[in-house]
């Protein structure tokens, strides 16, 4: 048997009244989804515990089949795994955002663009380089990372603090989001020094003349301590492998001990390679029996307000990534396919929500005689006689075992 999850980030929205009341997902063109959502098990799902913030990290956590709520320590030391970078016991690893502030003065600024105009990663690595070398000492060091992604180590740091993640504060003034708590004013100090690192940087300087937003301040946030998880063929068996373009999954994916496979020309954005993802599924199939595709796109449309673009997201997922698994894996004989979204992220509030998501499970064994057409969207959270997961990392359980 050959497993494949299909995970359209952020897929999940609320109805708009610019779409007719529809949601993003009901107004797209998705006749890949729609298919299996006809043929195949239907179910809602909830990946976010009561009391934790509704993260792509809490969430795919969950899918995986990990308990959030036993297991989750915060998002930063998940990327690190990813990196490479190996955290001491007392060590805090910080999500690191190269982000686009408004006016001069970190305390009236505004959030403008939490992904510095999606800054491409050479630019991003200069800045990086940059901020290690002036901001940087024995307890703190920057990682670089990919676009406006990327780490900040302090060894023997605090953990214990508020952070807001940028994208929740799109348009807002930042004055009362700035780290809180015990150590908080290191952080505040940091991203305060960044300023003057940055504004004269030749990087920004041709953003600007270009017509594109400088990455003109760090934004620290999403603390914790090394994750530590049992591994996947540990728990089920199964030799797995998952491809995706963020750092994050990715590094869920190392400490599940799976193959984590890199596509080029994967950015995690709307222009990301989604054919190429689906292919290298398929092809990892060869060698494993368990692939998890993630797609960022929609989640960074959604964090953008941008209906156009989650649209067009969603439908290139459904057409480039969907329909190329659906008609290469037949190959396979048996097999199973999970799709759903890890979380909402509703284009009009731009940021992650915790309801439940529509799911769909389809397979050689998981088939249903259609009656009638069903499309895939956040309905079938509403629909009577369905599988629903309250605790959603039992969701992987039911996919691999039932």
């Amino acid at each position: 048997m050959k497993y494949v999850v299909l995970i359209g980030d952020g897929m999940a929205d609320r109805p708009m009244k610019k779409l007719g009341h529809k949601t993003c997902l009901q107004k797209a063109k998705t006749p890949n989804m729609d298919w299996l959502a006809s043929h195949g098990q239907p179910g809602k799902v909830s990946t976010i515990p009561k009391g934790l913030e509704p993260g792509s990290d809490v969430a795919n956590l969950s899918i995986l089949g990990y308990d959030p709520e036993k297991y989750y320590t915060g998002r930063a030391p998940i990327e690190a795994e990813y990196r490479g970078i190996k955290l001491g016991s007392k060590d805090i690893a910080f999500r690191c955002n190269f982000v686009t502030l408004g006016n001069p003065g970190l305390n009236s600024k505004t959030m403008k663009d939490f992904s510095a105009g999606h800054i491409t990663t050479k630019e991003a690595g200069a800045l990086i380089k940059e901020i290690n070398i002036k901001l940087g000492s024995s307890p703190i060091t920057f990682y670089s990372g990919i676009s406006y992604r990327h780490l900040m180590i302090w060894k023997n740091g605090k953990e214990n603090m508020r952070c807001t993640p940028p994208h929740d504060i799109t348009g807002k003034k930042t004055a009362g989001y700035l780290p809180k708590g015990k150590g908080a004013d290191v952080l505040r100090s940091l991203m305060k020094r960044s300023r003057k690192v940055l504004e004269n940087s030749p990087v920004n300087k041709k953003r600007i003349a270009k017509g594109l937003d400088p990455a003109n301040s760090i934004w620290l946030w999403g603390q914790g301590r090394r994750l530590s998880v049992p591994t996947f063929k540990k728990k089920y068996g199964i030799e797995g492998a998952l491809i995706s373009a963020v750092d994050l999954t990715k590094g869920l994916g190392i400490c599940a001990g799976f193959k984590v496979i890199n596509v080029k020309g994967a950015t995690g954005y709307i222009d990301t390679n989604y054919a190429g993802k689906a292919n290298a599924a398929l092809r990892a199939l060869n060698q494993c029996d368990f692939v998890y595709v993630h797609v960022e796109a929609p989640d960074e449309a959604g964090h953008n307000g941008s209906v156009k673009d989650k649209i067009k997201a969603i439908e290139d997922f459904d057409r480039k990534v969907v329909g190329t698994i659906m008609k290469g894996i037949k190959k396979f004989g048996k097999y199973r396919i999970l799709l759903m979204p890890d979380h909402a992220t509703p284009t009009r509030l731009m940021t992650h929500t915790s309801e439940p998501v529509p799911f769909v499970i389809y397979g050689t064994d998981r088939q249903t005689k259609i009656k009638s057409v069903r499309p895939y969207n956040e309905y079938i959270c509403r629909m009577k006689q369905i599988r629903s997961f309250e605790k959603g990392y039992k969701l992987m359980d039911y996919f691999l075992k039932i």
